[in-house]
């Protein structure tokens, strides 16, 4: 089964915890989504209630330095949202060297989240 990619330049706006953030899309022709929430794709981060708390806002305050108010891309897997409403993404960081990091990667190698099977 093919799998439907999308990607778009966006800027993020609110970290909200480790695996969920809000983002202005850039959808091209001065055309935008705004305030448009995203579930980062093939990782499951620690929740901000209940036991995990203490996990869960290391992982939201290191995901905040990492993108928050930042251009990223994102690229969206079937661009259409899943069943919470938010969309399914990678979100990739463009380095000063043009070199493109995936955020959700990062996230799990260093320890602030797992990789899960859709």
């Amino acid at each position: 089964m093919e799998r439907n990619l999308y990607f778009y330049r966006a800027i993020v706006q609110r970290v909200y915890d480790g695996d969920t953030c809000t983002v202005d899309i850039d959808l091209g022709l001065k055309t935008w989504i705004r305030g448009e929430r995203i579930r980062l794709a093939r990782i499951d981060a620690p929740e901000l209630r209940g036991d995990e708390r203490e996990d869960g806002l290391r992982a939201r305050d290191f995901l905040r330095a990492l993108i928050d108010g930042r251009e990223v891309i994102i690229q969206t897997l079937k661009d259409r949202t899943g069943r919470y409403g938010r969309y399914i993404a990678e979100i990739w960081l463009v380095e000063e060297d043009g070199r493109w990091l995936n955020v959700n990667d990062v996230l799990v190698k260093k320890g602030f989240a797992e990789y899960v099977e859709y």
